[in-house]
């Protein structure tokens, strides 16, 4: 009985991750030469909704894929027992190994849901219509759409259920008006009251989710933050104060 009601506790569960410096295999390898990574790094989670902004290269994507690999789901994305993306042999260098040296607190330890990455959205949506029309099943078909729209199918589709939910810049291919959309869908799953939601982005609008834990990841760590004090959200208001005179400024500096 004990165990039937823990598992109905609500999100989130992942409550805390921190770095064990005696677990780091190289202090000047990538992962861990990240800046935010050279001091102590401790990251709570308190909310069902967390999100995290910063400029590119800051480590919000390593960040979030060595958190994947600990929730048990592959770095190129996917969910628990997926491997849509074969990248045994890539050059590119991934944050999965990130997980190796950290450490995690749950609460109950809830391992289902999804690694969201934009890069590999193609390569997962083929994997799960490949692998439906192996059962004999028919695929879930998210390609035959715009981008935008097959965004946002996959959301409704698969992150509407009890678990951990990691979403690495899911506006890559919404429009303004379909980012509403998807602050709906964060709506929902939030009411759900079983969802985990930790998401890097650079869209003002999906950082305005109400409620919702903002960080702002720098050199020195994550940091507390509100929407007004983002570098992003300072950027658009100027622009949209004088488009023209904003951009003819910019280009010239």
């Amino acid at each position: 009985m004990r165990r039937s009601s823990q598992t109905r506790l609500p999100a989130p569960y992942l409550r805390r991750i921190w770095l064990d410096r005696e677990a780091v295999p190289d202090a000047e390898a990538y992962p861990w030469c990240l800046p935010f990574l050279r001091e102590e790094f401790e990251l709570s989670f308190d909310r069902s909704i967390t999100i995290i902004v910063g400029e590119n290269g800051t480590g919000k994507s390593t960040l979030l894929e060595g958190i994947a690999v600990l929730a048990g789901y592959d770095e190129a994305g996917g969910g628990k027992g997926y491997r849509p993306v074969d990248h045994a042999e890539a050059v590119e260098a991934m944050g999965g190994a990130l997980a190796r040296s950290l450490k995690a607190s749950w609460l109950p330890k809830v391992t289902d849901g999804w690694f969201f990455r934009a890069e590999s959205f193609f390569s997962v949506a083929r994997y799960l219509d490949k692998a439906a029309l192996d059962a004999g099943q028919r695929g879930p078909d998210f390609l035959s759409h715009s981008h935008g729209e097959g965004f946002l199918r996959f959301f409704e589709e698969r992150c509407q259920r009890r678990g951990i939910f990691i979403f690495d810049e899911p506006e890559s291919a919404l429009s303004p008006a379909r980012q509403i959309e998807f602050l709906k869908l964060l709506r929902r799953m939030d009411r759900l009251g079983q969802c985990q939601v930790i998401m890097a982005t650079h869209a003002p609008i999906l950082m305005a989710y109400p409620g919702a834990r903002l960080l702002a990841l720098s050199k020195y760590g994550l940091d507390p933050v509100t929407i007004e004090q983002t570098q992003h959200f300072r950027l658009i208001r100027e622009f949209c104060l004088d488009p023209a005179t904003f951009v003819e400024t910019m280009m010239e500096e």
